[in-house]
C-alpha cells in the first residue's frame, strides 16, 4: 500500500486525488491531505472522496511514501520549511508547483528523491498532458510508481527540467489559450447569426475532431491544413485573414511571454 500525502488542497490536488481513486491506483485510506488554512476545503475533500484529513503532520509525513507539494508558489518555501523535519528519508517528493526548481526544493528538503510535474487543468477529466522530470535520487522503482500514478489523470511525458518553462507555457497554460479561441470563435459565429448553443456545439466537435486527426499522426499539421484549404475557397479566405492579422506572431509572443514569466517566478525562489 502506497501512502500519499498532499500538501495543499486546491483544484490540482483534487484532480490528482480524483484520478487516483477513479483508476483505483490507491485506496482512500492511503491518502492524506493537509492545507494551510482552508478547513472547509479539507472537509469537502473528506466528504467527497473519503480521504484522511484528521492526521497529524508528524505521523502522516513519517509514514508517507510519496508527498505531493500542491500549494501555491507563494506558499512553497514556508511549507517546505514546515514539513522538512517530519519527512522520512525514503519519501519521494513530487512537486506540482509552477516555476520552482528541483534545486530550490532540495535546498529546503535536503538530499532526497524529488520529482517535478507540470500537469494542466484537464487533469480534472483525466485528460492532462503532464510533463515530468526528477533528480538522480529517484530510483527506477519510484519512477515507474510516479508515472503509474500520474497516468490516472492523463498522459505523462518525461522531459529535461530545463524544458519545463516552455512546457509550462505550452501545455500548462495551453487550455486557457484554447478556451480563449473558443470564446472568440463562438462570439464571431453568434455575431453572424448562429445561436450560441449551436456555435458552441459545432466548435467543440470541430476541436475534438481536429485533435483526433493530429493524434493519429498520419500527417503534419501543415499538411492537414493544406488538405482542408481549397484554392479560392472559404478556408483559404479565413486563413488569409489570420495571416494578415499576424496570428502566428501573436502565438509566438504568447508562448514567449508565458515561459519568461515561468522563469521569473522561479528566480524569486533561488
Amino acid at each position: 500500500m502506497t501512502n500519499i500525502v498532499f500538501i495543499g488542497a486546491g483544484s490540482m490536488a483534487e484532480a490528482i486525488i480524483k484520478g487516483l481513486l477513479e483508476e483505483e491506483k490507491v485506496s482512500p485510506s492511503s491518502i492524506c491531505v493537509m492545507n494551510k488554512s482552508d478547513e472547509k476545503q479539507l472537509h469537502y475533500l473528506n466528504a467527497k472522496y473519503k480521504i484522511e484529513i484528521m492526521c497529524t503532520k508528524k505521523l502522516a509525513l513519517q509514514n508517507a511514501d510519496i508527498v505531493f507539494l500542491a500549494m501555491k508558489p507563494k506558499d512553497a518555501i514556508q511549507a517546505c520549511k514546515e514539513i522538512a523535519s517530519f519527512l522520512n528519508k525514503q519519501a519521494t517528493v513530487v512537486s506540482v508547483i509552477a516555476g520552482v526548481s528541483i534545486k530550490t526544493i532540495e535546498s529546503y528538503l535536503g538530499d532526497r528523491p524529488i520529482a517535478r510535474v507540470m500537469p494542466n487543468t484537464s487533469a480534472s477529466v483525466g485528460l492532462s498532458a503532464s510533463a515530468l522530470c526528477w533528480n538522480e535520487k529517484v530510483n527506477n522503482v519510484a519512477k515507474k510508481e510516479i508515472i503509474n500514478l500520474l497516468e490516472s489523470i492523463g498522459t505523462v511525458k518525461v522531459v529535461q527540467e530545463v524544458d519545463m518553462h516552455v512546457i509550462t507555457a505550452l501545455s500548462g497554460s495551453g487550455p486557457a489559450y484554447l478556451y480563449y479561441f473558443a470564446e472568440q470563435f463562438e462570439a464571431a459565429a453568434v455575431q453572424h447569426g448562429l445561436s450560441q448553443e449551436d456555435a458552441r456545439h459545432l466548435f467543440i466537435q470541430t476541436m475534438k475532431g481536429a485533435a483526433y486527426m493530429l493524434m493519429k499522426g498520419e500527417d503534419e499539421p501543415a499538411e492537414l491544413r493544406r488538405k482542408v484549404t481549397s484554392p479560392g475557397g472559404t478556408t483559404e479566405a479565413g486563413i488569409e485573414q489570420l495571416m494578415f492579422h499576424k496570428v502566428d506572431e501573436a502565438i509566438f509572443a504568447c508562448i514567449s511571454a508565458a515561459q519568461q514569466k515561468s522563469r521569473t517566478l522561479g528566480e524569486q525562489f533561488e
